[in-house]
């Protein structure tokens, strides 16, 4: 919440008729994007009043502790704000859309290919043979040559075999994207019920792309934490205070610690604050004069709201949590912020009202890191309370704070690592003559036309200066439940994970550092890391020396594992991720805010990507949204790898929008980051489910639904193609026209979205148990060019089958009263039927997870079939419409002869069968990871109950992360010791095993990026 006040002087503007004499006017800045500055001037009573940020209300903003208000609209329409940061809406699309359209695309040429190869049949036959029978077969009016005959033919084939061309499959992905989106909002696992908050999918564009994300960009507060600050330790005069301890001055841990510090002497305390040191509370009641001082300055310099609804319970309201954590903590220790006015503060200090004139707010911003107010206490007496980050309030400090600044030093690294947000306090006493003349110069320069902000800049530095250290506060900012365990699968998925945090990187160890400890607290980074590099560097020179020395430990370390590595071959390399393909070990990379925008520099960005992608974790501190968005969009820009950035703040919606997908974190933070997102939910672990379930299912359901969707129409068309060769090249159909138009619509339409809907590959608890399932839609393995060329080789074999079997048996077959079976009709038919027969076993196969709707969608298109069939060849149609139904009995006449259904059966089975031989060689003899997870799990289904028990019970010991392994390799265990006759392929099983390097999967990622050195691949 943002404090917005209006000028004093217009403070008698409260009444309409009072405000219809207002006469003033106001000069300003032209319409601008900047969010956080405005720069004006009000002209009203022969006076000037400066006009600031604090003055104004952005369009979209909602009115907190204010009823109403008057107000003067300076911009509208596309002048505000607002829509002058809107910005061009950029909309993102798949790398399954791309493909897509590219794939259409050649469809399209080869639908020309076949008119124009039909079309040159035509002219050719007409020119040869045609031309022979013109008594009884007369080329059509208009037509005097065999060219021109030909001509007609490529566009009566184009419109015949337009079937090819999938118009209908961009409604039927679109659809298939709507029924994902759903799951994902339906999901009960991913609802908070704290919170009252479900998952939303807002976009329905994305939803496979889901299952091949690489890399996750991710803030940390209040995405990995929770963002409900807590007051946690304080540093007061060289003394720290937040630690409890034993007798032998031992640090007591938190489930041995005695009862919280009793605040029951403060009848305005807040029932929900809890402190356990209570050593603290005693300096504040013996008087020690610093604390006091602690908690006043605590008191009064923040921007934080009150609102006390009945005697005694007060509600405050402020912009960020920390402050609201600070502001409470002085509430507890006596300190008691009450209210305010905008030339006032009401403070209740150990139980004595206080009010305070506010003299001046010099409010905080990304640039001074810092906020000060002025205040005339009612002794007279001016003093600036100042707090902010230490890197920018110590160097502002008077000399002889010196020793008391170490002292604080060791306590401020000592509370960053253990992972705390740390604040510097500090005050000074001003000369009445010195602020006089200072408020005097501050404001004109608040009243200036230009140069407002340098000008107030300036004074602030000038005032801030010379200041006394009073401490340091420490705030703690949990983990997220599940965030560990979340972080450890996800990269177990081989999902590299990126932190970029606006937190504290201090110089020294890297143990020493909130954002590096945060990184080991939630997994990130372990002790078994072979290094941690930490790039502290302020010019272009440090940070590319520090990057260059990571890679050479880096290439070292490879070395000395003897995978025969060379760094001079690496670097003559063109390949980007060269070194990701050589380094053995694990490292890390923290970089901070300044070495970064260094790094970012065009001649330094690949060396800088390289260091990074060969670690296996980088944390990215004290970085700005803009450079968030800069580093997603470098890792866009080299790798061609789907990103995903989570985020819950307005400083993550750069990062939100440029990623391919962006996840929104719904929480303290407002709603800015969930506004601008794809997929919102309330907590991090979730995104393991919305990766490992919802994504690889998406990608999954829609590669298969690609592949059917392209052969059913490949099956179909091709046949008109080979039957053109048998008939002249005249343009007539195998099927009737109705058959033609309710093949998509009704026979073949509802299976395939159902298995689009609807199909799984393993449940959803092996999903999550087994994450390497989740590697080829990273890799792109289940719908690609060469999968696309293969669907359509199958059903050009199919419609070849569909074609000539029935052709080679019609051309001698009789019926069984001895007349002569073959007729166009009767071909129709049987052609038709085994089509749709084919293609409805064909969906079977390919269904991995039967539901009721799967079953009674395909039997339902087979019963529909022959009903309608039946019906077109009735008697009762024909009466009704003998033009258009006039082959009564056809259907049962044809369907009636033995020969018809062995054809049908003959048809079916050539073309069946060697699918099934090819999948069951493949799953015997190189299965994939999916289908060694579906056998270990029958496996095990199989095993007594009390095996079963057993191994409930081993697993249950150790980390979730080391149980995790451990599971894995029994599995493997069970499933070679099983004793069945299934053979397993080492490289399928390989997955199992905790060494990537042999893993098939990796192979196939390494051919993927075609990065292999010689070496390496000779090693292959």
């Amino acid at each position: 919440m943002k404090v917005r006040q209006a000028t004093p002087v217009t403070s008698e503007l409260a009444d309409i008729s009072t405000l219809a004499r207002f006469d003033g006017e106001v000069i300003c800045e032209p319409p601008n994007n900047k969010l956080d500055k405005f720069g004006g001037t009000l002209y009203w009573k022969e006076n000037k009043f400066p006009l600031s940020n604090q003055n104004m209300l952005l369009r979209g903003c909602v009115l907190r502790n204010t009823e109403w208000c008057f107000g003067l609209v300076v911009f509208a329409g596309p002048d505000t704000k607002l829509m002058q940061n809107s910005g061009r809406t950029k909309f993102k699309r798949t790398s399954i859309d791309r493909l897509m359209n590219t794939l259409v695309l050649w469809i399209f040429g080869f639908l020309v290919c076949m008119g124009v190869i039909l079309a040159i049949g035509n002219a050719i036959w007409e020119h040869e043979v045609g031309v022979c029978f013109q008594i009884y077969l007369p080329w059509d009016e208009g037509v005097h040559s065999a060219v021109f005959s030909g001509f007609l033919s490529f566009w009566s084939y184009i419109i015949i075999l337009n079937t090819v061309v999938p118009i209908s499959l961009y409604v039927s992905v679109e659809v298939i994207r709507l029924g994902h989106s759903y799951f994902i909002n339906w999901d009960k696992k991913m609802y908070c019920a704290k919170r009252r908050t479900p998952a939303e999918a807002r976009t329905t564009t994305l939803n496979e792309e889901l299952g091949q994300v690489e890399y996750i960009f991710s803030d940390k507060t209040g995405t990995l934490t929770q963002n409900i600050m807590v007051f946690s330790k304080c540093s007061v005069n060289g003394h720290s205070y937040g630690d409890v301890q034993d007798v032998l001055g031992h640090n007591v841990e938190l489930g041995e610690r005695p009862e919280p510090v009793d605040f029951s002497f403060n009848p305005l305390a807040d029932p929900g604050f809890q402190f356990w040191d209570p050593s603290l509370l005693e300096a504040v009641q013996l008087g020690d004069p610093h604390v006091h001082e602690f908690f006043r300055l605590l008191s009064l310099c923040h921007t934080v709201m009150s609102e006390e609804k009945s005697e005694g319970e007060l509600y405050y309201k402020a912009q960020s949590p920390d402050e609201g954590a600070l502001v409470t903590a002085a509430r507890n220790f006596g300190f008691v912020f009450r209210s305010r006015t905008p030339k006032t503060i009401t403070v209740h200090e150990l139980g004595r009202a206080i009010t305070y004139q506010l003299l001046a707010i010099l409010d905080f911003n990304n640039i001074r890191k810092r906020m000060s107010v002025i205040v005339r206490s009612p002794e007279g007496k001016i003093r600036l309370y100042c707090k902010g980050a230490d890197t920018i309030l110590l160097e502002r400090l008077h000399p002889s704070n010196q020793d008391l600044t170490n002292v604080t030093t060791d306590h401020l690294n000592e509370y960053a690592g253990e992972g705390l947000r740390t604040l510097v306090l500090a005050c000074k006493d001003l000369e009445e003559s010195y602020y006089e003349d200072w408020a005097e110069r501050l404001r004109r320069a608040s009243g200036a036309p230009e140069a407002r902000e340098d000008r107030l800049a300036r004074l602030y530095d000038e005032v801030e200066r010379d200041m006394t250290l009073l401490g340091a506060t420490a705030i703690e900012d949990k983990l997220q439940q599940g965030v560990p365990e979340t972080i450890a699968i996800l990269t177990l998925a081989n999902i590299k994970i990126w932190v970029l945090t606006g937190d504290k990187q201090a110089p020294g160890s890297p143990c020493a550092e909130t954002a590096v400890n945060i990184g080991y607290s939630c997994k990130m980074l372990t002790d078994d890391m072979t290094e941690v590099f930490v790039v502290t560097g302020h010019t272009v020179l440090e940070v590319r020396e520090e990057l260059r020395k990571a890679r050479e430990k880096m290439m070292d370390g490879s070395r000395s594992m003897g995978n025969g590595f060379s760094y001079q071959e690496k670097l003559s390399s063109s390949k980007l991720t060269s070194v990701l393909e050589a380094i053995a070990g694990e490292y890390a990379l923290v970089i901070n805010g300044h070495s970064l925008a260094h790094a970012l520099e065009a001649d330094m960005e690949v060396e800088f990507l390289e260091t990074a992608c060969a670690c296996k974790a980088v944390i990215c501190c004290r970085v700005t949204p803009l450079q968030k968005a800069q580093v997603v969009e470098l890792v866009k820009k080299y790798k061609k790898a789907v990103t995903l950035a989570i985020g819950d703040g307005a400083n993550d919606v750069s990062m939100i929008k440029t990623a391919h997908i962006g996840v929104g974190i719904s929480g303290q933070e407002g709603i800015q980051a969930v506004l601008a997102s794809d997929y919102s939910f309330s907590q991090f672990k979730f995104l393991q489910r919305l990766l490992l379930v919802h994504g690889r299912w998406s990608y999954l359901r829609m590669c298969k639904f690609l592949c059917y969707f392209f052969y059913k129409n490949f099956a179909f068309t091709m046949v008109h193609f080979w039957f053109g060769f048998f008939c002249g090249f005249s343009a007539q159909t195998v099927y009737d026209q109705y058959f033609i138009t309710l093949y998509n619509i009704v026979y073949t339409s509802l299976p395939v979205l159902a298995m689009g809907v609807f199909d799984q590959d393993v449940p959803e608890q092996r999903s999550m148990e087994y994450p390497k399932l989740y590697e080829p839609g990273q890799l792109n393995l289940l719908f690609n060019k060469r999968e696309f060329f293969i669907c359509i080789a199958q059903g050009i074999y199919t419609s070849v089958l569909m074609f000539f079997i029935p052709y080679g048996v019609f051309a001698d077959a009789t019926r069984d009263d001895g007349a002569q079976l073959a007729d166009y009709q009767s071909f129709a038919v049987t052609v038709a039927t085994s089509l749709v027969i084919v293609v409805s076993v064909q969906i079977g196969l390919d269904t991995g997870f039967w539901t009721a709707i799967n079953h009674f969608f395909i039997w339902g298109s087979l019963a529909a079939y022959f009903a309608i069939l039946f019906a077109m060849h009735s008697d009762g149609l024909f009466q009704m419409f003998p033009n258009q139904f006039r082959f009564v009995g056809n259907a049962q006449n044809t369907l009636a002869q033995p020969t018809v259904w062995l054809t049908i059966a003959l048809t079916t089975v050539v073309c069946i069968m060697p699918v099934v031989a090819f999948r069951f060689l493949k799953l015997d003899l190189k299965p994939e990871l999916s289908d060694t997870v579906r056998y270990t799990q029958l496996v095990r289904k199989k095993q007594k109950p009390q095996h079963r028990c057993a191994r409930r019970g081993g697993c249950g010991g150790g980390s979730r992360r080391s149980g995790y392994a451990f599971s894995h390799q029994e599995g493997f265990g069970e499933l070679i010791m099983s004793g069945k006759n299934m053979r397993l392929s080492s490289l399928a099983l390989s997955g199992f095993t905790a060494r990537p390097g042999a893993a098939w999967i990796e192979t196939l990622r390494r051919k993927k990026g075609g990065e292999s050195s010689p070496d390496t691949a000779a090693k292959g």
